[in-house]
């Protein structure tokens, strides 16, 4: 596989199926969004306990097939159900072991501020997949999985700082 194609050279670029778009489509900037929130996942399994650094990897996987539902204009469709259900069903263990209360200031060990970073891209690229379900009907399952992924990520940061006694309630 060869990295420099030149066929993005002109501002356009090719979709799974087949079909050249802008690069600044509405398809490709939700994408990217999805891409730049892989790499900070990348970042923070790095300062994360080596069990959430497992559920970061396995997210990284699981974002390969959101951008391929939205590159095939929603053709390929590989995450629905059961990928969402992993997701609340995680979300419900570290809830519990939170616990939460009120409100929180966010960032308060460097593992947790991380993770806060992950899912404000999260939600920008929530926000983006949202334009396309709206306004092209496709991209469902990739805009409910990160609603629940940026979820995820918010508790798991809690959770984080909760270990480490440094959970800050804003009162």
């Amino acid at each position: 596989m060869r990295i420099t194609t030149k066929t993005g050279d002109r501002g356009m670029t090719g979709l799974f199926t087949g079909d050249r778009v802008a690069k600044f489509s509405p398809i490709m900037e939700a994408n990217g969004t999805i891409d730049e929130l892989d790499s900070f996942l990348g970042d923070a399994k790095h300062y994360v306990p080596e069990e959430m650094a497992e559920i970061l990897e396995k997210i990284q996987i699981q974002l390969y097939d959101l951008m391929a539902e939205l590159a095939s204009r929603g053709e390929y469709s590989k995450i629905g159900g059961e990928e969402v259900g992993w997701l609340e069903g995680l979300i419900h263990e570290y809830e519990e072991e939170v616990r939460l209360r009120v409100f929180v200031l966010p960032g308060s060990t460097p593992a947790s501020a991380k993770l806060d970073i992950c899912r404000a891209v999260a939600r920008r690229a929530e926000r983006a997949v949202a334009r396309l379900v709206l306004d092209y009907g496709f991209g469902k399952n990739t805009l409910v999985y990160l609603n629940r992924l940026s979820d995820l990520l918010f508790i798991m940061a809690r959770a984080v700082e909760k270990r480490e006694g440094k959970l800050k309630e804003v009162k």
